[in-house]
């Protein structure tokens, strides 16, 4: 099992496919954008993948920006094959993304988890996160 930083070089069929069919454990109703729009230069995303065996079995984004109030990091669509949970799978991509946080001198990091996601909730408090005092207000701009 590797921890490794997805680029868009390293985009293939099956990679696209795998990563799509883990997504769909995540959340089946979201429409997926190819993988090739997310990894371009511009979108800065750090796109952190477990593999085992050839295959992806976990997957963990950072997005960055840049605000007035700090540099910023969200993470988004960490998910762990259901066959591989309870692994430390999920733990060791967050800690990739906690690394390349630190390595870019982010300011924050952000995440958002429902609260249904127990499991994931336990390991983001493990490693140190809080709950923000402060509403989470949503818009969809577009059908995705």
């Amino acid at each position: 099992m590797t921890i490794e930083i997805l680029h868009k070089f390293n985009l293939n069929d099956q990679v696209q496919q795998e990563i799509q069919d883990l997504y769909k454990q995540l959340n089946d109703k979201n429409k997926q954008r190819p993988l090739h729009q997310i990894l371009q230069d511009e979108n800065h995303v750090i796109f952190a993948a477990c593999k085992h065996e050839g295959h992806i079995i976990g997957i963990a984004l950072l997005a960055t920006y840049k605000v007035i109030s700090g540099y910023r990091g969200l993470i988004e669509d960490v998910v762990v094959d259901s066959e591989h949970r309870g692994k430390g799978i999920g733990r060791k991509l967050m800690q990739k993304l906690l690394a390349e946080a630190e390595h870019l001198n982010l300011d924050e990091i952000i995440l958002f988890s429902g609260h249904h996601r127990t499991a994931a909730i336990k390991l983001y408090k493990s490693l140190g996160f809080t709950t923000r005092e402060s509403g989470v207000y949503n818009l969809k701009i577009a059908d995705s």
